[in-house]
């Protein structure tokens, strides 16, 4: 009987050796970063065909910075047909489309394209943390794609080039801008900060209405930064004045006033006005083809101790 037991111990413990190293080497992958850098983050711009070039004259001439040549490519799974260019400027990176066919659903709703290290651990680590795959990996032009919803209904989509870019960090990192209800705030906060390994920076129970066009009132803002780079959810009932909610990213600028002249010579229209709240001066602009942004600026106390001085 002794014998046999020893037999079995013995039989446990090489089994456990034997597998030990792989789970730890699956669970060490499980929980590795997949964010690149902010940089590789894009806002993601779709107009009419026949406002992209004056979309792209626009935005360069009010930030700044470059598009990359223009192409027409198929970047859904299913058949469709777009210009696609990428609008790289100091403050912020845009992936710009002019579909020349109808747009594949759900596409047009993604937000943003977060650049991962790894696709299919990004999906498993998002599925994990709470998101829906609502479109399953595919291929690209330069690599794959996939699309998941955060908890709340915040679509992103998340890809991986073939060949690794290098692209120059941003001068001020742009704000992922996300309206969420306060029924789903907290799982939306929770699933996306396990997601990005990010942490939260800011909550706010008592934010100034006037950030989302309601002086009168007040709104929850939690701002959270990570890998990926800064976010604000803005927690609000929904009663929300035109044009707040349909700005998907803010930009920080040097010079907001100057930033403004430059939006509005180069056809853009100001919105909103600026208003100053929380050490920020803000505004929000409509490009042509309808692209709407916050544009902001930081007060001199507040961005210098942003810049750490």
């Amino acid at each position: 009987m002794k014998l046999t037991r020893s037999i079995l111990l013995w039989g446990a413990v090489v089994a456990v050796a034997a597998v030990g190293p792989s789970v730890a080497k699956e669970s060490a992958k499980k929980d590795t970063p997949v964010a690149v850098a902010p940089q590789y983050d894009t806002t993601h711009v779709y107009v009419a065909p026949e406002d992209v070039d004056k979309f792209v004259s626009s935005f360069l001439a009010t930030f700044g910075g470059k598009s990359t040549k223009q192409v027409v490519a198929t970047v859904t799974p299913t058949p469709s047909s777009t210009t696609s260019q990428l609008l790289q400027t100091p403050v912020g990176t845009v992936s710009l489309f002019g579909f020349k066919t109808p747009i594949p659903y759900p596409f047009g709703a993604e937000r943003n394209g977060y650049l991962v290290t790894d696709i299919d651990l990004a999906i498993r680590q998002a599925r994990a943390a709470g998101a829906d795959v609502i479109v399953s990996t595919f291929p690209d032009p330069i690599g794959r794609d996939a699309v998941i919803q955060w908890p709340g209904g915040v679509n992103l989509q998340i890809y991986w080039h073939t060949a690794k870019p290098n692209y120059a960090a941003f001068e001020h990192i742009p704000e992922n801008r996300v309206y969420v209800s306060a029924d789903r705030a907290a799982a939306f906060t929770r699933s996306f900060l396990t997601f990005s390994r990010g942490k939260v920076v800011s909550d706010e129970a008592k934010a100034p209405g006037i950030e989302i066009g309601r002086p009168d009132a007040t709104f929850r803002r939690i701002r959270i930064e990570s890998a990926f780079g800064k976010m604000a959810v803005l927690v609000t009932d929904g009663h929300l004045p035109y044009p707040y909610g349909r700005e998907t990213t803010g930009y920080e600028v040097a010079d907001l006033n100057a930033t403004l002249a430059k939006a509005r010579a180069s056809g853009a229209t100001v919105l909103v006005e600026p208003y100053t709240s929380n050490g920020r001066s803000a505004a929000i602009v409509m490009f042509p083809g309808g692209y709407i942004a916050e544009v902001h600026s930081l007060a001199q106390k507040s961005a210098a101790q942003a810049s750490g001085k």
